[in-house]
């Protein structure tokens, strides 16, 4: 999958496996090979950006459906939508992302949807594995043996090179012409 030229790869796991950690620890490795990243996230819930008593906050919370706030160094908009919306989908939130610039945007999130991730697994958490229900799953990468991985890479959960390596064969591989 690509986005604007960007290769998409995404992190699929269940809550609280450490999604979020990984790419606060992947993102520096691979930007120390020049990539230039982007990131989606996905949350199940409400969230602000923005802090209470800031300007943004206080526009938005006045009734603003839009606010785009920026200075010389970001930008940033809020949107708000009625809570009666469905869940957005990745493509949706896809096309609010520039990607220009961009080699590769990494997915925290949307494990039910069909674009290439890497699963995360912890088995001492006891929840099931993903990849063998969801075939756009092309590696496992676990805190322990897991013996259930079938023909999937298995990738050291707590290794951030070897993952930050196969990530950067992945963006390679998207890059290739077919």
């Amino acid at each position: 999958m690509r986005h604007h030229g960007a290769a998409v790869l995404g992190f699929a796991a269940w809550s609280g496996t450490g999604k979020t950690t990984l790419l606060r620890a992947l993102i520096p490795a691979l930007r120390t090979h020049g990539l230039r990243l982007g990131v989606v996230k996905h949350a199940h819930h409400s969230f602000d950006v923005d802090q209470p008593g800031k300007d943004s906050y206080m526009l938005r919370h006045a009734g603003a459906e839009r606010v785009l706030i920026g200075s010389r160094t970001r930008w940033a908009l809020m949107v708000e939508h009625e809570a009666d919306h469905d869940e957005p989908d990745l493509a949706r939130l896809l096309a609010h992302l520039p990607g220009d610039g961009l080699d590769l945007i990494l997915v925290e999130g949307f494990k039910h949807e069909a674009f290439p991730k890497i699963e995360l697994h912890r088995p001492a958490l006891g929840r099931p594995l993903l990849h063998p229900n969801d075939r756009s799953i092309i590696a496992l990468a676990s805190d322990a043996p897991v013996t259930a991985h079938g023909s999937l890479p298995l990738l050291d959960l707590n290794d951030v090179s070897a993952i930050a390596a196969f990530v950067r064969r992945v963006a390679a591989a998207r890059d290739a012409p077919p």
